[in-house]
């Protein structure tokens, strides 16, 4: 078989990945979307409750807009702001139905290679097509030729561990049934009835830790009892809320706000400087304690929402070049590291910055970014724009990469610092003009 007959293969049936699809087609080139869920968006639906602070102006990608339009889709009013569950069922899905058969779900990738050679072979890497490894939810195994590979996983699978040095604090794993990786979903009457009338730690300081102190404020309100102890490791709250007013998102700069609200009305107690160590479970407690000896009080239970980090084992026989740090592609990370960047300097990206050594091999999406906390659906969806040109051949197109993104309206301090008055500066708003990447509107930290 020509290998441009040959699929290219998307990792994924999320937002980005199924941008990637509509793009191939849109191209007229054979694709085949594998997701391990059984449906598309699968990792969004799981934070159906939360209200994203994109518009669905900026959530719907334009290609898969064309393919939804002969449909009879309708599109939603592109000034509302949809929750989760919304953006899954009334976008998401739709675009999957009309992909029909170029999707597979319940379809794991569990290993990718040059077909006939592990990655110590020079010999044949440009000529021979990729193998991918495909484990279905029946068990059954398939091997799928593919003429390149999109990896849109995302990194929703990985979240970071309560322990400040990456690792699981000791004692997390044994109190992992009192120990949450997101924030709640309060309304739900079980989960709300877990939480009433008693002592939580939050840990972290982003949009997901925001979102939870938020939540828990209005619980407070209502059930008597009810408080949160805010575990952050900079030594000062300084910028964490963000820059309210001067947000060009007005949803992300609302929700900074009425955390500031919620903190100042009483239900919030803000613990600084504060690096997790071990986990104790004392009597029917958990006792959080720091690398400093301190120990809280015991609290009921504990929501970790730290940020995320990318699965790479599936990829191990591919060569990859990859930030040692972040764990994203090398020409992509000085460019959104967040101990350098916080406000405004992410460089307009595409193919050249996200092509690895592995001929035709891409990561794009979150899982781009790596361990970096900060994207918006519309970065994803311009990256996928940029790499299937590239893919196609349109060399012009792949490096005409366009992209205009909103500040936050903060400056000097990510959140990510570590320093012990947590006042590092990250010294970029003044070093660029490009507006800054941030995040999409899915819980991360």
């Amino acid at each position: 078989m020509d290998e441009t007959e040959l699929p290219v293969v998307v990792v994924g049936a999320g937002p980005v990945g199924l941008a990637a699809a509509a793009r191939l087609v849109e191209r007229d080139l054979s694709v085949l979307v594998l997701e391990a869920g059984s449906g598309a968006g699968t990792s969004v639906r799981q934070w159906h409750h939360v209200r994203l602070f994109s518009r669905w102006a900026e959530l719907v990608d334009p290609a898969a807009e064309k393919l939804l339009a002969p449909t009879g889709w309708t599109a939603p009013d592109p000034e509302s702001y949809p929750t989760g569950q919304e953006w899954a069922e009334r976008y998401l899905e739709p675009l999957a139905g009309v992909l029909g058969e170029r999707v597979r779900f319940g379809s794991r990738v569990v290993g990718v290679a040059r077909r006939g050679r592990d990655r110590v072979v020079d010999a044949g890497r440009d000529s021979e097509p990729l193998t991918v490894h495909v484990l279905g939810a029946d068990g059954t195994e398939q091997r799928v030729t593919a003429r390149a590979l999109i990896d849109a996983s995302g990194t929703w699978t990985g979240p970071n561990p309560l322990g400040a040095d990456g690792l699981p604090a000791l004692g997390e794993t044994s109190a992992v049934d009192r120990i949450v990786y997101q924030a709640p979903d309060l309304t739900d009457p079980a989960v709300r009835s877990r939480y009433a009338g008693r002592r939580i730690a939050v840990a972290g300081s982003g949009h997901s830790a925001l979102t939870a102190l938020v939540a828990f404020a209005e619980l407070a309100e209502q059930e008597p009892g009810t408080h949160v102890d805010w575990l952050l490791r900079r030594g000062q709250v300084g910028d964490t809320f963000g820059g309210g007013d001067a947000d060009e998102l007005p949803a992300r700069g609302a929700l900074g706000s009425r955390a500031a609200q919620a903190v100042a009305a009483g239900h919030i107690s803000t613990v600084t400087g504060f690096r997790t160590a071990a986990v104790e479970t004392v009597g029917d407690g958990l006792v959080v304690v720091g690398d400093d000896g301190r120990r809280l009080d015991p609290v009921a239970e504990v929501v970790v929402v730290t940020g995320f980090r990318p699965d790479l084992s599936w990829l191990s026989e591919l060569r990859l070049d990859l930030d040692p740090v972040l764990q994203a592609p090398r020409a992509l990370a000085p460019l959104i590291d967040p101990n350098v960047h916080s406000c405004g300097t992410v460089y307009p990206h595409g193919a050249t910055e996200l092509a690895q050594p592995e001929p035709g091999v891409f990561l794009v999406g979150m899982k781009a970014y790596g361990r970096a906390p900060t994207f918006l659906a519309m970065t994803g969806y311009e990256q996928v724009r940029s790499v299937v040109a590239a893919i196609a051949g349109d060399r012009e197109a792949a490096e005409r990469v366009e992209l205009v993104l909103p500040d936050t309206g903060v400056c000097g301090g990510a959140g990510l610092f570590d320093d012990p008055d947590g006042a590092a500066a990250g010294g970029c708003c003044g070093a660029s003009a490009e507006p800054v990447s941030l995040f999409m509107g899915r819980p991360q930290d």
